[in-house]
């Protein structure tokens, strides 16, 4: 049976993994505790114990402002850490497979970004992913670096619905930004995606996909300010309890924060939609089946 190394295990698609996996391997998942990725000893001594045919990095640094006051916890985790599970999995012939971001980009393109698009980081949180995958291509050749953009989920830590849905229910009125574009991205379809890209490699052993970077969110468009709306259109479809009364569109130098965001950052599904022949679900339709999933698990522990 295939044996895959799962890290992140508590974070939002680290979660949703740990489900969609089970029908490809055998999913062995580490938590921070139990694997420490800014301690590339442990990095390499687990990998070289467990001997996984798959490893799958889940985890990373994400607290995207913190990153500028904490650059080098970010670094040893988003770009020292892949770098060595990139070694260790040469060394034992495994593939590696990488979740990356969307601010890798410097958000000043006007059509979807491709996977051969230039890069150019705006903060230390993106510069430290860009070298994680960096890392990757110079030391496996077995890898898939999968990019990906404003996560949520009802599983893991905090996110945008979530933290939209406590203050609809604190304020009756909101301001949100307007002039930042992207497509929001369900945490659950971007783990049905890399289960879709690990299942070829095991399954098609002579007709796999290519490794190498691909592109992965949901399909559609949205602003911070059109996905906050949506969220308590949505919301209210379901009857959480809302006091918000109105959302306003703001700029982002109205709300000015330590890290610098890319105004732009949709990305380009065309890639992995003609590899895998299949298309991302839209943005708005996982938003709903996130929220009823949320107001189902909020319900139950409410009584």
């Amino acid at each position: 049976m295939t044996k895959i190394l799962l890290t992140g295990i508590t974070g939002q698609v680290g979660q949703e993994l740990q489900t969609t996996l089970t029908s490809v391997g055998e999913v062995i998942g580490v938590t921070r505790q139990e694997l420490d990725l800014s301690n590339p000893e442990q990095i390499q001594d687990a990998i070289t114990q467990i001997q996984p045919n798959i490893i799958i990095n889940a985890a990373a640094y994400t607290a995207v402002d913190k990153a500028e006051s904490e650059s080098e916890l970010a670094m040893a985790i988003n770009a020292n850490a892949p770098k060595v599970m990139a070694e260790a999995a040469r060394s034992i012939s495994a593939t590696l497979v990488h979740i990356s971001t969307d601010y890798v980009f410097d958000g000043t393109n006007h059509t979807p970004y491709t996977e051969e698009d230039a890069t150019n980081p705006l903060g230390v949180y993106g510069k430290s992913k860009l070298l994680g995958e960096t890392g990757i291509r110079q030391n496996c050749d077995r890898h898939i670096i999968l990019r990906t953009a404003w996560v949520y989920g009802s599983r893991g830590h905090g996110n945008f619905v979530k933290t939209m849905l406590r203050l609809g229910t604190e304020r009756e009125e909101l301001r949100v930004v307007a002039d930042q574009i992207g497509s929001p991205s369900w945490a659950y379809d971007i783990a049905v995606a890399i289960t879709q890209l690990v299942s070829n490699q095991i399954e098609k052993s002579d007709g796999a996909i290519p490794m190498g970077t691909y592109h992965f969110s949901n399909s559609g468009v949205a602003s911070w300010y059109d996905f906050a709306v949506a969220i308590f259109e949505e919301a209210r479809k379901l009857d959480f309890p809302l006091k918000i009364q109105q959302v306003l569109p703001i700029t982002t130098a109205d709300y000015p924060t330590p890290a610098q965001r890319p105004n732009y950052s949709v990305l380009s599904k065309v890639k992995f939609t003609k590899t895998l022949g299949v298309n991302p679900p839209y943005w708005r339709d996982s938003l709903i089946k996130m929220l009823t999933q949320w107001r189902t698990i909020t319900s139950s522990k409410d009584k």
